[in-house]
């Protein structure tokens, strides 16, 4: 059969040779794929061609109008099951040939004759306009005899092997196509392993007798996933019944899809055109399977109005991701499409899903962004099952590296509350001839050796097994003090009297009581500016009272204070604070045992005077940080070990504490494959480096020498 198939997609691949000069070689498939569509229709419908036209004459003189559901089940196969669609026209290819004349206006006559699914797939092939581009250049003739020449009778070719040549003309011309091919077509090594992760846990349930799978592709570009999918299955259980859904965005895309399901005679598959961000075609449906590649970065700006007006996106309520990268809404739509799952219960099964990602979802986005919260959503209801880094340069329009997700509502018992992580970037081969940005390959041994790793869950070199909490941290912010030097100079004076010209009287005698040195303590700079005030036998107290009072002093403040580290810290106010309970200062956390409460006052910036009291001190803007604590770390032994040691006076700000999750601050989740798999490589010992260098210079003085001799 493999013979066959090659020599039936060499011999169909060599008429594309008559394009050249109208068409671009990445253009060829806008003919071929058309026409070997319609060349394997008009031999499926062969053997009934003559009862539907008989009974299609019958139905026009009784003028009935909606024919397509009488005629499709008329139209059979060579073991008399219904095909799902028919041709109504006289002709075929064998007439088309006949007339070489008339051979345009006939062809689009013909292609008028199919069942309404049909002409909707030809109508986004949009092949009328390759008919009249065809006939211009003096090839459709020769294009069309070539394709009457080759029978692809189901006797001589079975759905299977038609099923293999049309994958394979398709990955053919999407090669060709490589500077958009990353758009819609995924390399068949990285689709092979994202089935095999897939399905390869479930390989019990799906070899067994009757077995009904369902298989989604949300965006399923040509169907290459869901016919890898499909070929898994049949591989393992010849027997199993197998029902593919997709759905695309591009129109030609989406027809190459449903052209293949039908070739294939699945006729009770659906393949959807569409917007998968904004419809659902299957809004009643579940899957056991769902894969996709969705494309990078996409931008979901035009959706944003629709999706905007949903109480939630696809049963998720958080924060959705930034507008520029709607990656993981294509994952959320996967999940939602999931079978409830509950143990030992056949009508709640559970789903699984692969999907294909650049690096952003794993770890763009802070804590309590869109991208955090959606990665949070997913780990703390334990679904995300393993992730595998691919190596780069693996797809054709792009060299960046790529994650596999593997999602799931069932995790088997040995992997709940775990996440496996895969690193395969440095398993693939160089490839021969590169095709486009792609130059790197995974061979058969490669994705054995994934899928192995991956079904034994164990620790090693390029495997790592965590607690789904590893990924979580809370993100809190550190304080430090602000620290102003006081000064009154000329030009410091002539900026607060333009903004203040009726407190010039004022501030001149300000500046006779305090001078022009620096004062290195701004707190009690203003008081003595106070003091100053109130001496005066004039009221000008006022300036610094109320809401026009509280604007000048922060203009005075402004004008006559710099940043200076080595001043005291600034003074916001005092408090007078009663005792609290070690929980209420820091709630949800494990305290130490020995930290007193002047220790923890201090933590959220309130600092003992020694009178009762405690100072709050302002924060100084620029040197505002924020910490990543780990979740399974509390946060004050974090802060005293890891901040206080080398940052004394930083305090943890209680607004982000107080700010959600129990106040033990922002929670986000990120994953960082470099992190986790980095291996520390040791410099060079310095004499082989001296030696080296040492050659280099011996050479560049030979040459020099060879050059002035």
């Amino acid at each position: 059969m493999s013979v066959n198939f090659q020599q039936l997609a060499n011999f169909i691949w060599s008429v594309a040779d008559l394009l050249r000069g109208p068409y671009r070689p990445p253009q060829y498939e806008r003919v071929m794929l058309p026409l070997t569509v319609l060349r394997r229709f008009d031999a499926v419908l062969a053997p009934s061609k003559e009862a539907v036209l008989k009974r299609y004459d019958e139905l026009k003189a009784k003028n009935i109008v909606n024919i397509d559901a009488i005629l499709n089940n008329l139209a059979k196969d060579d073991d008399s099951r219904p095909l799902g669609f028919h041709n109504h026209s006289p002709l075929d290819f064998q007439k088309l040939k006949g007339d070489p004349d008339n051979i345009g206006r006939h062809l689009v006559d013909y292609i008028a004759g199919f069942s309404e699914n049909v002409r909707k797939i030809f109508e986004r092939f949009e092949f009328d306009k390759e008919i009249e581009k065809l006939e211009e250049s003096n090839r459709l003739y020769q294009v069309v005899a070539q394709f009457a020449e080759i029978d692809l009778h189901p006797r001589k070719v079975d759905n299977i092997t038609m099923g293999l040549v049309f994958e394979d003309l398709i990955r053919r011309f999407n090669e060709q196509a490589n500077e958009t091919a990353g758009d819609h077509f995924t390399p068949r090594e990285v689709i092979q392993l994202m089935v095999n992760l897939l399905l390869e846990p479930d390989t019990s349930v799906l070899t067994q007798a009757g077995v009904i799978v369902t298989i989604c592709d949300p965006a399923c570009g040509t169907g290459g996933m869901l016919a890898e999918a499909q070929n898994w299955i049949r591989a393992h259980n010849e027997q199993a019944i197998v029902k593919v859904y997709g759905q695309d965005y591009n129109p030609r895309s989406y027809a190459v899809a449903a052209s293949d399901l039908l070739i294939k005679g699945n006729k009770d598959n659906q393949v959807v055109l569409g917007n998968t961000l904004t419809d659902d075609p299957f809004p009643d449906v579940r899957f056991d399977y769902l894969l996709a590649n969705p494309p990078f970065g996409v931008d979901w700006k035009a959706e944003k109005k629709i999706i905007d007006r949903w109480p939630n996106f696809r049963g998720y309520s958080g924060k959705l991701p930034r507008i520029n990268d709607g990656a993981l809404l294509f994952l959320l739509y996967m999940m939602s499409k999931f079978q409830d799952y509950k143990a030992g219960d056949r009508d709640n099964p559970g789903s699984r899903t692969a999907v294909v990602f650049n690096g952003s979802p794993l770890f763009s986005g802070s804590a309590g962004t869109g991208e955090s919260e959606i990665r949070r959503w997913i780990i703390e209801h334990d679904q995300l099952e393993t992730l595998v880094a691919l190596p780069e340069q693996m797809f054709y329009n792009t060299g960046i590296g790529t994650f596999i997700w593997v999602v799931t509502n069932r995790k088997a018992d040995h992997r709940k509350g775990k996440i496996q992580l895969i690193d395969a970037r440095e398993r693939s081969k160089p490839m021969k001839r590169s095709l486009g940005d792609k130059r790197r390959y995974l061979d058969q041994a490669a994705l054995d050796a994934i899928t192995c790793e991956h079904g034994s869950m164990e620790n090693s070199s390029t495997s790592r097994v965590f607690d789904n909490a590893d990924f979580g941290y809370r993100r809190i912010t550190m304080l430090r003090p602000l620290r102003l030097r006081f000064q009154i100079t000329d030009e410091a004076r002539d900026s607060f009297l333009n903004a203040c010209p009726e407190l010039f009287d004022a501030l001149q005698i300000i500046q006779d009581e305090l001078g022009s040195e620096p004062l290195l303590d701004w707190n009690h700079a203003w008081d003595a500016v106070r003091q100053v005030l109130k001496a005066l036998p004039y009221d000008v107290e006022g300036w610094a009272k109320g809401a026009k009072g509280t604007a000048q002093k922060k203009i005075f403040r402004d004008c006559f204070t710099t940043v200076d580290h080595t001043a005291a810290p600034v003074i916001a106010k005092h408090h007078k604070i009663e005792p609290l309970d070690r929980a209420t200062l820091f709630p949800n956390q494990t305290l130490p045992a020995d930290l007193g409460k002047d220790e923890l006052f201090s933590l959220l910036g309130l600092v003992a005077d020694g009178k009762g009291k405690y100072i709050e001190y302002e924060p100084d803007p620029a040197l505002k940080d924020s910490e990543n604590i780990p979740l399974k770390k509390d946060i004050v032994s974090y802060v005293q070990r890891e901040v206080k040691p080398y940052v004394a006076e930083a305090w943890i700000d209680r607004e982000t504490l107080d700010e959600q999750d129990g106040g033990i601050g922002k929670v986000g989740y990120e994953i960082n494959f470099n992190r986790v798999f980095f291996q520390y490589q040791p410099p060079r010992p310095l004499h082989e480096i001296d030696a080296e260098l040492a050659g280099v210079e011996q050479r560049i003085l030979e040459l020099l020498r060879e050059v002035t001799e």
